[in-house]
C-alpha cells in the first residue's frame, strides 16, 4: 500500500494555488464586495441600535401580527425580546440580528431566482446538485479559511462563511416550490394566453410562496447556527460570550448566552412561519 499513500492526489495543493492565484487576480473584486457588505452590515446595525429598544419591539411585534395574525405570536414575540432586554443582551441580539438579515438577503437575493432557472431546466439542476450537496456537507469551519483570506477579519468573512453554508437551502426549496406547481395551473394560465413571464408572477410564484417562506426560515435558522462559528473570525453578536464562556469554561455564561439564541431562533421562526391554506 505504500505506492498509494507516496502518490498523493495534491487536493490541498491544488485548492490552496486556486485560493493564491484568485486572492492575486480578484482582490479588488473581494475588496469592493467587501465594501458593499460591510454597507449593508452597518446600515441594518443602524436601524437596529439607534432607535430605542422598545420601538423596534414594537416594530417587530407589528411585523408579526402582519405576517401572522395572532396576538399568542405577537405576545410570545414581545415576551422574548422583553427577556432579552432582562438579560442585558440586547446590544449582542442586534448584531446577531444583523448577520442574521443580512444573509437572508443575500441568500435570497441569489438563491430565489437560481431556484427558479433550476425548475425550469432540469439539466442545469441536475448539474447543480453535487455543487449544492457540497456546499451543504463540507464542515463549516473550512469556509473560514478562505473568508479570511479573502475579507480578513471582522463581520464580513463571518457573512460570506454564512452565506456559503446557508445558500443551498433557498435555492432547493425554491426549486421544490416551482416544480410542483400542478400542470393544470400553468396550463390553463397558456390556454389563456398568459406568456411564460405572467405564468411565473401570477401562477408559479403564488403557488410556490409557502415553499420559498420555509426557505426564507431555514435561511435564518441555519445562519444562527453559524452565529458562535462566525465569532471566531470576529463577526460581533451573540457568538461573542459562547466563545468566551467556552475558554473561560463559564457554565452560567454559556447557558445564558446560548438561550438568547435559541429564544432568538423560536421568534424568528414563529413570525415566518407561513402554511399553505
Amino acid at each position: 500500500m505504500d505506492w498509494l499513500t507516496e502518490n498523493k492526489i495534491p487536493l490541498g495543493k491544488g485548492a490552496a494555488a486556486v485560493f493564491d492565484w484568485l486572492q492575486d487576480v480578484g482582490q479588488p473584486f473581494f475588496d469592493g464586495l467587501a465594501l458593499v457588505m460591510e454597507a449593508m452590515i452597518d446600515a441594518i446595525l443602524w436601524v437596529m441600535q439607534t432607535p430605542h429598544p422598545l420601538i423596534v419591539i414594537a416594530v417587530f411585534v407589528a411585523f408579526t401580527w402582519f405576517m401572522q395574525r395572532s396576538w399568542k405570536v405577537c405576545l410570545f414575540v414581545a415576551l422574548g425580546f422583553l427577556f432579552i432586554l432582562n438579560q442585558d443582551y440586547w446590544e449582542e441580539t442586534t448584531e446577531s440580528l444583523t448577520l442574521v438579515l443580512s444573509a437572508c438577503v443575500v441568500c435570497m437575493a441569489i438563491g430565489v431566482p437560481i431556484g427558479i432557472g433550476a425548475a425550469h431546466r432540469p439539466r442545469l439542476y441536475a448539474w447543480m446538485r453535487p455543487v449544492l450537496d457540497l456546499m451543504q456537507t463540507l464542515p463549516t469551519f473550512v469556509y473560514l479559511i478562505p473568508a479570511i483570506v479573502f475579507f480578513g477579519i471582522g463581520m464580513v468573512p463571518g457573512l460570506i462563511a454564512t452565506v456559503i453554508f446557508v445558500l443551498p437551502a433557498p435555492i432547493r426549496l425554491t426549486h421544490l416550490g416551482i416544480s410542483s406547481t400542478p400542470t393544470a395551473l400553468t396550463e390553463a394560465a397558456q390556454a389563456f394566453g398568459a406568456t411564460p413571464r405572467q405564468t411565473l408572477w401570477k401562477v408559479e410564484l403564488p403557488y410556490a410562496l409557502p415553499q420559498i417562506m420555509a426557505g426564507l426560515n431555514q435561511t435564518i435558522m441555519l445562519s444562527l447556527s453559524m452565529v458562535v462559528i462566525a465569532a471566531l473570525v470576529g463577526a460581533d453578536g451573540l457568538g461573542v460570550p459562547v466563545v468566551r464562556a467556552l475558554n473561560q469554561v463559564n457554565t452560567a455564561l454559556g447557558f445564558e448566552s446560548g438561550f438568547i439564541i435559541v429564544v432568538v431562533a423560536i421568534m424568528l421562526d414563529r413570525m415566518l412561519r407561513m402554511e399553505r391554506k
